[in-house]
Order: C-alpha cells, then sequence, then structure tokens
C-alpha cells in the first residue's frame, strides 16, 4: 500500500511541477524567426564548392536526390524514395559489409516503422533475435520490464542482429529499384551556387574526382560526417565510451531480453546479436579509456566490470576478454540544431544523435525517413530550391510533434536517452544515489511504473508528457522514500537536491530538443507549411 501511495502522490505532483515548469522554460525560450532560417539558408561554409550558374535541361539520366551514406539512414531513405519513383543516386565510401559495435538493438516501434517503410524483411536471413523487453540489475536485485506488446501483431518485437547484416540487406533492396543507383565514392564537398545546394563533388572508387547534380541532396554520412558543419550547427558532446565484447557459449539469465547492469561507474549491457553470440558494451564514463595494446583494458574489465555482472556471464565475460577482440566506440550526443539550407537537408547520425544506451538511434532514423517521405510525396517537381527549402522546416518540426498520423519519436527519445544515462550512472552526490535507487524501485513496482517507461523506451509511446511524468513521478517517489515514515531535516533536504538534480538533468534536454517543438508545435509556423503550388 505505501509503495502504490508514493506513486498515486508522485503522479499528481509531477503533473503540476512539470507543466509549471516547461510553460517555465517556454517563456525564456528565444524564438528564432523567419528571418533568421533565410539568412542562415544564406550562410557559407568551407565543405561546399562554389560552382558556375548552368542551366541543366531535364535529361534521362538525371536524378532526384543524392543520398550521401549508405547506413542505416541512407539505404533505407534510398529505398523509400526510389520505390516512390524518385530518381536516387547514393554515393557510399565504403560498400562492403560494416563491422559496428553499435546499432544492434531495433526497438519495437523502430520495426513498425521498418514495416510502413516496406523493410521488415531485412531483418529476415541475417539470423535476428527477437526482444520482448529488458532486464534490469542493481546490487545482486533484479526486475524484468517487458514491452506492451499486447495490443500489435505476434510478429511486432524488437530485433537484434549483427549490424552490418542488416545494412547490407537494406542496401541489396535499395539496389534492386531500377530508379536507384548505388556507387562507391567519397564526397568531399557540397557544391553550392548563390547559397544553393546544387550537388556533391566526389571521389569515385578509381580516385576520379567526379560531380554529381540534384535537386535535392540528403546527407547521411553518419555520426562522423564531415559536411554537417555546412548544414547545421553542431554540438558535440562525448559523455562516454563503449567497449564491445562478444560472448559465446552462455545463455543470458532472460532469454529474448536485453540485460541492463546498474554497475558502478554506469551501466553494463548485453544482447543477444545472434543464435550464439551475446553483445557486450561496457559503458566508461569520459573521453578516454584504459589502453587495450598494454593490458590496462583486460585488468579493467576482469577486475572492476566482471564482479558486477551476472555469475553465469562471468566465465564467458573473461573467456571474451581473452581472446582479445575488445573494440570501442565513442558514445555521442548532438541535438539536432540544423539551418535550413536551399537542396539540402541532413539525416540520421549526421543531423541528431543521443546516448546508445537505450538502443534508439535507428527508431529516431526510420521514424524520421516516415516523416520525410509524407512531407515530400505531394511534390512532383523539387527544382525550385527556396521554396522547397521553406516548405521542407516543417520536417524539423514534424519530427518531434506528436499529431494523429505517424506520430514520430525524436524528440521522446532523444530526451529519454540523456535523462535515463544520467540517472543510471554511479554518483558519489547522495541526492542522485537516491534517483538512481527510486528510479529502479519505480520500475520494479510493475503495472503502469514499469510499462509507461518501458513504452516510451520501445518507441512505442512517442509523447514528451509521458516522458516528464513518469520522469518526476520517480523523483517524487525517491523523495515519498525519503520522508516516510519519519522526515528528518538532512533526508528532507536529500529530497530537495533530488527534485533540484532531476529538474537539472531533464530540463536542459528538453530545452536543446525544443520546447516549443514537442511541446507547443502549432506556436511554431513551420509547422503549417503547405507543399508549394505550381
Amino acid at each position: 500500500m505505501a509503495e502504490q501511495y508514493y506513486y498515486a502522490l508522485g503522479s499528481v505532483l509531477a503533473i503540476v511541477m512539470a507543466t509549471g515548469l516547461l510553460y517555465n522554460l517556454l517563456g525564456k525560450r528565444n524564438g528564432r524567426g523567419e528571418g533568421n532560417a533565410v539568412a542562415a539558408a544564406n550562410a557559407t561554409t568551407t565543405t561546399t564548392t562554389e560552382i558556375s550558374g548552368v542551366y541543366r535541361s531535364k535529361k534521362d539520366d538525371d536524378v532526384d536526390v543524392i543520398i550521401v551514406g549508405a547506413g542505416v539512414a541512407g539505404a533505407a531513405l534510398a529505398h523509400t524514395l526510389g520505390k516512390d519513383g524518385r530518381r536516387v543516386h547514393v554515393i557510399e565510401r565504403d560498400l562492403t559489409e560494416p563491422d559496428r559495435i553499435v546499432g544492434e538493438l531495433l526497438q519495437p516501434g523502430g520495426y513498425l516503422k521498418l514495416i510502413e517503410l516496406g523493410l521488415q524483411d531485412c531483418v529476415e536471413d541475417i539470423d535476428a533475435q527477437r526482444v520482448f523487453g529488458y532486464a534490469l540489475f542493481k546490487d545482486g536485485r533484479n526486475t524484468r520490464l517487458s514491452y506492451p506488446l499486447e495490443k500489435f501483431h505476434s510478429d511486432v518485437s524488437g530485433r537484434s542482429f549483427h549490424n552490418g547484416r542488416f545494412i547490407q540487406k537494406m542496401r541489396e533492396k535499395a539496389a534492386t529499384l531500377p530508379n536507384v543507383r548505388l556507387e562507391q565514392g567519397t564526397v568531399t564537398s557540397l557544391l553550392e551556387e548563390k547559397g544553393t545546394i546544387k550537388g556533391v563533388q566526389y571521389k569515385n572508387k578509381n580516385g576520379e574526382e567526379v560531380s554529381a547534380y540534384a535537386p535535392l541532396t540528403i546527407v547521411c554520412d553518419g555520426c562522423f560526417s564531415n559536411l554537417r558543419k555546412s548544414l547545421c550547427k553542431p554540438k558535440v558532446d562525448v559523455p562516454s565510451c563503449f567497449v564491445g565484447l562478444i560472448l559465446e557459449n552462455c545463455e543470458l539469465p532472460y532469454v529474448n531480453h536485453g540485460h541492463v547492469i546498474l554497475a558502478d561507474p554506469s551501466p553494463i549491457l548485453f544482447y543477444k546479436i545472434s543464435s550464439t553470440e551475446i553483445r557486450c558494451l561496457v559503458d566508461v564514463p569520459g573521453q578516454k579509456v584504459p589502453s587495450i595494446s598494454n593490458g590496462e583494458m583486460a585488468k579493467y574489465l576482469k577486475t572492476v566490470v566482471a564482479p558486477q555482472i551476472p555469475p553465469q556471464l562471468q566465465d564467458s565475460f573473461i573467456a571474451a576478454i581473452d581472446r582479445g577482440n575488445i573494440r570501442t566506440m565513442p558514445n555521442r550526443s548532438m541535438p539536432a540544431a540544423p539551418h535550413p539550407t536551399p537542396g539540402a537537408l541532413l539525416m540520421g547520425d549526421a543531423f541528431n544523435m543521443r546516448h546508445p544506451l537505450t538502443g534508439g538511434g535507428m527508431t529516431v532514423a526510420l521514424s524520421d525517413i516516415v516523416v520525410l517521405r509524407d512531407r515530400l510525396r505531394p511534390l512532383l517537381d523539387l527544382n525550385d530550391a527556396p521554396t522547397l527549402c521553406r516548405y521542407l522546416e516543417s520536417f524539423y518540426t514534424l519530427r518531434k510533434a506528436v499529431f494523429d498520423h505517424g506520430l514520430p519519436v525524436a524528440s521522446t527519445i532523444n530526451t529519454l536517452a540523456g535523462a535515463l544515462y544520467k540517472v543510471f550512472c554511479a554518483s558519489p552526490d547522495e541526492a542522485l544515489k537516491e534517483m538512481r535507487q527510486a528510479c529502479f524501485d519505480y520500475l520494479s513496482l510493475g503495472g503502469v511504473c514499469s510499462q509507461g517507461p518501458v513504452s516510451l523506451l520501445s518507441g512505442l509511446n512517442p509523447r514528451p508528457l509521458s516522458l516528464v511524468v513518469h520522469f518526476f513521478a520517480v523523483a517524487i517517489y525517491g523523495v515519498g522514500r525519503l520522508l516516510l515514515p519519519f522526515p528528518s531535516p538532512k533526508r528532507v533536504w536529500i529530497g530537495a537536491k533530488l527534485i533540484t538534480g532531476a529538474s537539472g538533468i531533464i530540463l536542459p534536454i528538453i530545452k536543446a530538443e525544443g520546447v516549443r517543438q514537442m511541446f507547443f508545435p502549432a506556436t511554431v509556423p513551420a509547422y503549417y507549411r503547405a507543399p508549394p503550388v505550381h
């Protein structure tokens, strides 16, 4: 009964507090007018190359869209636009199968987007594993959190797999369309004429410098993008690094579930990526990790990490370390901050990144593709670059706004990823320790206390207000644990710091995402942009 009381109290107070805080943030936020967008559209940067104005008539070999990069976003976008009849030229630096340690978990919400795009068969025949939820471990206790899939077809669930196999399947499917051309080449710059992007300059497979032209260039060249500075104001943060291993000859405690260990100093993840392999990702805070070459990393993993993982995984974990195939990957976070540029658009990790703890990156990318596809479908002609740019500004708002058709998930997943990572990391601060424990206990309550957050995590519930309510409900639940049955001055002080700390975690993330776009999209002029009429 006490636990139910905590939740009821938390829910009521969270709604009141969240509404007040969001309105306060909205009042302080500086709106950007239409003039700023036009000025930004005319800005030039060092990653563009000026070209002389030349009129090019419509030819059979012309393309409608150039896509830079054929990763998850680029390959899925190429197939989607090609299926809609667009002539697409994809330029990818390396068309061999990628080998990465991230991008291996697709949430159920992402799988639904895959179905909407007609790409669900790309998770077949790659030994993908179904995922039905998460198991959370902390201080010898554990709890299982299942995805709320009761209302969906039996095929709907998460999927985990080798990232490279998934990408190759999407590339192969895109290449089957006669109007999609995949080419291996390295794009060196965007071609610009009077503030409008006209195409790209690239080196082809033979090392020759080639120029390609199209009315619309979409940059999807990933987290290491060298073109994004032309099209946005990147503020890349690297809060931590992942250390990746593959475990063999063992089973996870909960079959078909991802496993999150709330370890010290930060979380450890386990999930199957094939019928015989388990991916382990050890989060190491900061931008530096122990050296692999001199054995410091192996020592760190064996002495610090191994004792904190479930006992049934420890032998395989040690064996994986001894095999020596240890890999690292910086975890990047970057809010979407584009300046609208005629003739060009950013997508995928080149455009927007969040901490990969929640496995939401591919879901956001696929959701963005659905929104962009729907924006482009009414357009027969893409050649009026300034008008097209003004119209596509609506994409930046609609990818974050919750409306009746499509339910984009970008802002909710981005906010959840950033907030959850900060809560799940160990801290010497008493208030943050209480917040971390309160989060574990709140999720362990079951019912709406677990289904609500898990539906947000899975991409099945994109509503940002639900995220804010549950986040502050966790904080108030933590305060209730501190104050009942007998409050003391110290506990009151820690409780106050807990609320302040919770606000300090989530509100800056919401501000970076855009309060108006998330909660009040109808106040953003671009929300109402209609397709240009010719």
